[in-house]
């Protein structure tokens, strides 16, 4: 039995007026989609429990079958745990972004998706000029890179892509711990010139049981992105690095199919990640984000429902981890719609309220 996970992320939205009151999924060609949506069973599935910020790690940590509730520690230590970064007990990790500013202001949460290789440069220049006694920068893809420093928890931080186009100074991070971060920050920015860091996400190293001693499967995890490959390293996934995998637009849809289906050959489960859709919707680029989704159905669910016709038993799972509007360019609490096509039989479920059940539903038929 081979179990199949395709996330598109932030591929939900909300009807827009310029596409006749569709959403962007309803609106792009998805033949694929629409197949499994026809032939398997769909319902609704909350992914972001009540009172938890609606962001990935959130939702993919649901979606793995890991209630938010009592595993999740910060975005920051998942980033370190795919980048090998190994982390004390008393070290706490943050996402550090490299942002674009204009006029004191944030004009680009992403720094115009910088390539890893300047990225990678930049990051450790950083490193070299503010780094030692406890603060250590750590190069990762494109602008996402961590920042580790010791025993700096009491801080509240603020995701830079919620804040595109407002002030930088009314958005520093606060708190207790925060004197820290906001040197460093002002620091990096009279270095970097038009660039500085973002912290944010922080915590400390979470301790998860694994997905194969709760599931049985042995399994692995296919993304662009540190955190999903995080969430799966945490889990005990194997990670899988396609060539061509960028976390952008312009990623390697095919190669990330395609190596899905080769690891299933001695692997009982995939969990695969796009994080297209979501970049699309933080840009507020309704067109980008159409030919993201349908990239997405032609190129990895296409090619996965076509591999799997080799295996006699399987379960494929679609959905998005949670929506990305175009109207807001940044995640919502709002349940999302998942889609499972089974050679077996499911007991049929509308609504999931709990999203870390929707697991126990797609490998045991029932929750």
């Amino acid at each position: 039995m081979k179990y199949v996970v395709l996330v598109g992320d932030g591929m939900a939205d909300y009807p827009i007026d310029a596409l006749d009151s569709k959403t962007p999924l309803e609106a792009a060609y998805t033949p694929n989609i629409d197949f499994i949506s026809a032939k398997g069973n769909k319902g609704i599935v909350r992914t972001i429990p009540k009172g938890m910020c609606p962001g990935s790690d959130v939702a993919n940590l649901s979606i793995l079958g890991y209630d938010p509730r009592r595993y999740y520690t910060g975005r920051g230590p998942l980033e370190a745990a795919s980048m090998g970064v190994f982390l004390d007990e008393d070290d706490v990790a943050f996402r550090c972004n490299l942002v674009t500013v204009k006029e004191d202001k944030i004009a680009d949460y992403s720094a115009g998706h910088i390539s890893t290789e300047e990225g990678g440069t930049l990051i450790r220049l950083i490193d070299d000029k503010l780094g030692g006694n406890g603060i250590s920068f750590h190069p990762g893809i494109s602008y996402r890179h961590l920042l580790v420093l010791k025993d700096c928890e009491k801080v509240k931080c603020v995701p830079p892509h919620d804040i595109v186009g407002q002030l930088i100074e009314n958005n520093l991070p606060s708190g207790k711990d925060s004197e820290l971060l906001k040197k460093l920050m002002e620091e990096s920015r009279s270095i970097l010139g038009e660039y500085m860091i973002w912290p944010w996400g922080q915590g400390k190293a979470p301790k998860m049981s694994s997905f194969e001693d709760k599931y049985g499967l042995s399994g692995s995890v296919v993304s662009a992105v540190d955190l999903i490959k995080g969430i799966g390293i945490c889990a005990g996934l194997q990670s899988i690095n396609v060539p061509g995998a960028t976390g952008y637009l312009d990623t390697n849809y095919r190669g990330k199919a395609d190596y899905a289906l080769r690891s299933l050959e001695n692997k009982d489960f995939v969990f695969v990640h796009v994080e297209a859709p979501d970049e699309a919707g933080h840009e507020g680029d309704v067109d980008a984000k159409i030919k993201a989704i349908e990239d997405f159905d032609e190129k990895v669910v296409g090619i996965m429902l076509d591999g799997l016709n080799r295996y006699e038993k399987y379960n494929i799972l679609v959905l998005s981890d949670h929506p990305t509007p175009i109207s807001l360019r940044t995640h919502t609490t709002d349940p999302v719609e998942f889609f499972i096509l089974s050679t077996g039989k499911y007991t049929h479920v509308d609504f999931i309220y709990e999203g870390h059940r929707l697991m126990d539903l797609f490998i045991r038929g029932c929750y």
